[in-house]
């Protein structure tokens, strides 16, 4: 969050949003953070973002159209772009995206002051830690060879559909589809349960994520600890040096904890 700074003190409460309008929520976060004057969050024109504090937490809010449909590409770009500055500098349980409630005195009635005490807990666990994303998908050709070189079925229908016209091998077809996506599947597995193990002694905590394309090879989320995160990229270019071009590794992150947050 640009210019985002941890103070003491309770600050002000958001004014009541204008007329047509009520409260998106991002996130819960310490009330001792104060935020540029020149955050935005959602909408068209964008929201100036503000704070509500309710004892020692917060609610992080902009104004929203109530007229206006949440839901386009840019509002959810805005939504985790907005939490993941936010994470960068403080702990921060994001919502997810499109929670709307009617007005300030809302979110503390109905969000703040119910979860305060768990809130609070929350945000003490997550201080110091962020989330990271590690996706990686098999190249095309590789697996494909490794499929056809492991399996002997795969390789005989390869070698009909091969020798025989397109329209008599349709029966082939289906099955060799079949096979290879039963075949990666299985590969996705085993991959990730090697990943999940294998940055254990350099992460707090892994959730594994469903598959987003039918080669992913692994797509996990890791909790990590600020000051471990450059033994932890050190450990996903070692694994990326092992996998060579077999497999493709991207890293996101550091961002918001949304797959620890469970309240």
């Amino acid at each position: 969050m640009t210019g985002s700074t941890r103070q003491s003190g309770a600050g002000d409460r958001a004014e009541a949003p204008p007329r047509n309008t009520a409260c998106y929520v991002y996130g819960i976060l310490p009330e001792d953070v104060e935020i540029s004057e020149d955050a935005v969050g959602v909408g068209d024109p964008p929201g100036r973002v503000k704070i509500i504090r309710h004892g020692e937490i917060a609610a992080l809010v902009s104004d929203v159209d109530v007229d206006r449909p949440l839901g386009r590409a840019q509002d959810l770009v805005a939504h985790e772009q907005l939490l993941d500055e936010a994470a960068a500098e403080v702990p921060v349980l994001p919502l997810r995206f499109g929670a709307v409630m009617t007005t300030p005195e809302a979110v503390v009635e109905e969000l703040l002051a119910p979860h305060h005490d768990s809130f609070a807990a929350a945000l003490k666990q997550i201080e110091g830690r962020a989330q990271f994303v590690l996706k990686a998908r098999y190249a095309e050709q590789p697996v494909l060879v490794e499929v056809l070189t492991e399996n002997a079925e795969a390789r005989q229908l390869r070698d009909r559909i091969r020798q025989l016209p397109e329209e008599v091998t349709r029966n082939e077809r289906i099955r060799l589809g079949e096979l290879i996506t039963q075949i990666i599947a299985a590969k996705r597995e085993a991959d990730t349960r090697a990943v999940v193990e294998r940055f254990e002694p350099v992460t707090v905590g892994a959730v594994v994520r469903d598959p987003s394309h039918e080669r992913d090879a692994a797509h996990v989320a890791f909790l990590v600890e600020n000051d471990r995160q450059a033994d932890f990229e050190r450990a996903v270019g070692e694994l990326r040096s092992e996998w060579g071009d077999r497999v493709e590794v991207r890293l996101l992150g550091p961002m918001a904890p949304y797959d620890f947050v469970t309240t």
